[in-house]
């Protein structure tokens, strides 16, 4: 070993051991800070948790019960019997029997009601009469979409139901002499199709995003409201320095609560783990990285912990529309979908996805991970000379 060498090492060791110091002390600093404003690191850990608990419950569960109303001009056993026949799908319920359609626009005003059916006077006559075309007026709320498109998918498969018997009974057939056209039916990656699924894996995703993104635009925005700022930089730290001993709790704390919400989804709400959990765990703290470089950002740009907290949510609710959790991505206009492959949370909702549901490696997931660390060297580059450059 050359002597220019051994002094290379001599000369840059204690160096480096004087810098990991002043990071540990202000790291400390943190904790200490965060174990007296103990409501921040404990809302940080199990808020993510509760609200992962209570939109998998709310998700887990089938739509049923919807209150209808009906109006029966009809009066015969071919009009109870479809109203039997819908109840029987466990989707509705009766709110009510009324005779007029003041009524019922009343109950659709206030939202009493979800359905509203309108049986003909007609209507017995008409499915009797070999040429009659009967009709069955429904109305739906659509102000309330998701419980309309679980209504209308009961009503469809009722009146397509009703549809074949009447016409097998015209055409003088028994329905075990009918053979129609069965699909051979089969779902991937979500055989119940249970909404949960894709709503928590989502939610996971989403919930590490807000969390690193407030914990870390608190950070700096804290010490410009109490006035400590000042006094920070007046010490014998580098900008460096500050920016890693104040990362430090933000990526301990975000990944503990990634592993909590995680464990939480896989235990109450049976997600599966059907790829590399290691490689999960590798990612998600390559995203956390990520989204720790915007919350400095944002922590720099604040004057206080109130904007910091306004600017994470604008930010996160942007994300938020082109991550694919409310809309595809595919089904936007390609603007949006350009835009949307330059948000990060997008490729690591499509991560999270793959790697719980549908078992996916890196052969697979390759080009959301490159996305990922190609935005992320990027916003990362420009945050760590953004705030150095503000610090100094």
């Amino acid at each position: 070993m050359s002597p220019i060498y051994l002094y290379t090492i001599f000369t840059c060791l204690p160096k480096s051991i004087t810098m990991l110091r002043r990071i540990i002390a202000i790291a400390q600093k943190e904790f200490i800070h965060l174990r007296n404003d103990w409501w921040m690191p404990a809302f940080m850990l199990f808020g993510g948790v509760l609200e992962l608990l209570l939109v998998g419950w709310a998700t887990s569960r089938p739509i049923t019960n919807l209150p209808i109303m009906v109006w029966d001009q009809d009066q015969s056993a071919a009009s109870r019997e479809i109203v039997t026949t819908l109840i029987n799908t466990d989707t509705f319920v009766i709110e009510d029997y009324v005779s007029d359609m003041d009524t019922i626009e009343d109950a659709l005003d206030r939202g009493d009601i979800n359905v509203a059916v309108i049986i003909p006077p007609d209507y017995s006559e008409k499915i009797a009469d070999p040429s009659g075309q009967p009709t069955l007026p429904i109305i739906l709320n659509g102000a309330e979409s998701i419980p309309a498109l679980a209504a209308l998918r009961a009503i469809e498969g009722v009146t397509r139901d009703l549809g074949e018997r009447i016409t097998l009974q015209r055409l003088g057939m028994s329905p075990d002499e009918f053979e129609s056209f069965i699909p051979s039916l089969r779902v991937w990656f979500n055989e119940a199709l249970n909404e949960a699924l894709y709503t928590t894996p989502a939610e996971l995703g989403l919930m590490l995003e807000f969390t690193v993104l407030l914990f870390a635009s608190l950070s700096l925005s804290r010490e410009k409201e109490l006035g400590t700022l000042e006094q920070l930089l007046v010490m014998p730290f580098s900008s460096l320095e500050i920016i890693i001993g104040k990362a430090i709790p933000v990526i301990i704390i975000g990944f503990v609560d990634f592993v909590l919400m995680l464990s939480m989804v896989n235990i109450a709400f049976d997600v599966p783990i059907r790829g590399s959990l290691l490689l999960l765990l590798i990612l998600a703290f390559g995203y956390l990285l990520v989204e720790l470089g915007k919350g400095m950002v944002i922590s720099v740009i604040s004057r206080t912990q109130h904007q910091a907290f306004l600017l994470v949510m604008l930010v996160g609710m942007v994300d938020f529309m082109f991550t694919g959790y409310a809309a595809p991505v595919e089904g936007m206009p390609k603007a949006a979908q350009f835009f949307a492959n330059i948000v990060p949370a997008h490729h690591w909702l499509e991560i999270v996805r793959g790697i719980l549901l549908k078992g996916a490696g890196l052969d697979v997931l390759w080009p959301h991970v490159l996305a990922l660390a190609i935005l992320g060297t990027i916003i990362g580059t420009f945050s760590l000379r953004y705030v150095r450059r503000a610090l100094d």
